[in-house]
């Protein structure tokens, strides 16, 4: 039997970008670090599911059932989980308001620190002028996106078999391209605006797969980055502190972990008995849902009042 991990207890989670249904998700780190983290209160901060994706071919391993399993796990222990939809699970904001298998769905929540310090949490897509407006252009980005991921996988494969940790082309482009950077900038920016538009101290978001956690506007400005390219999660700790952790590092051990799994015979590699997934209103998604997460920031606000919810973490017993 294979040891237990050691579990790190935090106030709060803030993960997205899953993009569950892709072959781009990686979905065993992300099973690995649900393993060793547990939380108060958990964000999904949107693109969770990529119903996009799998509206044009379905694509649903084991392991994605995993991560969904999970974190019903972690609802079922006490684990408050809300769900705040991006443009790749846009379908769910339809239900805002609704709760599933303890799951909540949201628009955007207000988050008040351990401090006492008050964060919009939104996905942040509502700022993107190419998914708002041109969608014809989000779905030519999206699969430009795609096709770097898949060429990701490749080199990664030989980098595992060299002993190297995870490598993203796709990250490391997006740093070296002018516009991509100055698109980051500009969504950082108006994020920002928008946390004080609400009379808050920070914005924690996700979308642009860039993790990020910085003051340069004004307000704090968070980023919980991905589970495609990065691996990275944010996460408050009990003293109010936020913090980056980063995954990648970890997919050797992993990847090594799985495989002696797998050679032992075993049919699970997460939890012993799977949990049954509660059924989710059947999406229907139009053309218009062909959304990616790459373009040009939108000049005005676009944030809606309605859906808020302050949550307050528990603190721990």
């Amino acid at each position: 039997m294979s040891k237990e991990p050691d579990v790190i207890r935090v106030r709060t989670l803030f993960l997205s970008d899953f993009h569950l249904g892709t072959k781009g998700c990686q979905a065993d780190l992300l099973i690995d670090f649900l393993r060793h983290y547990e939380a108060d209160t958990i964000y999904l901060v949107g693109d969770i599911v990529d119903g996009w994706r799998l509206k044009s071919g379905w694509y649903w391993p084991q392991t994605h059932n995993d991560v969904v399993q999970k974190l019903l796990r972690k609802v079922r222990k006490g684990t408050h989980i809300i769900y705040l939809p991006g443009n790749h699970d846009e379908f769910l904001r339809d239900y805002v308001g609704s709760n599933f298998g303890g799951i909540e769905i949201l628009d955007h929540a207000i988050h008040e620190g351990a401090d006492g310090n008050r964060y919009l949490v939104i996905h942040g897509d509502q700022f993107d002028m190419v998914v708002r407006h041109a969608r014809w252009l989000a779905f030519l980005g999206d699969w430009a996106y795609g096709a770097a991921l898949a060429t990701n996988t490749y080199v990664n494969i030989v980098r595992r078999k060299m002993g190297l940790t995870y490598w993203s082309l796709s990250a490391w482009a997006k740093l070296k391209v002018k516009n991509a950077v100055n698109f980051i900038g500009r969504f950082e920016e108006m994020l920002s605006t928008e946390a004080q538009r609400f009379d808050v101290q920070g914005v924690i978001c996700g979308h642009i797969h860039h993790a990020a956690l910085h003051d340069k506007f004004g307000v704090r400005y968070i980023n919980t980055g991905d589970w495609v390219e990065s691996c990275t999660a944010v996460v408050e700790h009990y003293d109010g502190n936020f913090e980056i952790l980063r995954w990648t590092d970890r997919q050797v051990d992993v990847s090594s972990e799985r495989r002696a799994e797998r050679k032992r015979g075993k049919g699970q590699t997460v939890d012993a008995q799977p949990e049954a997934v509660p059924a989710l209103p059947s999406p229907v998604l139009a053309e218009d849902d062909v959304t990616a997460d790459a373009g040009t920031c939108a000049g005005d606000s676009a944030a809606t009042e309605s859906g808020t919810r302050t949550s307050n973490a528990r603190q721990a017993a």
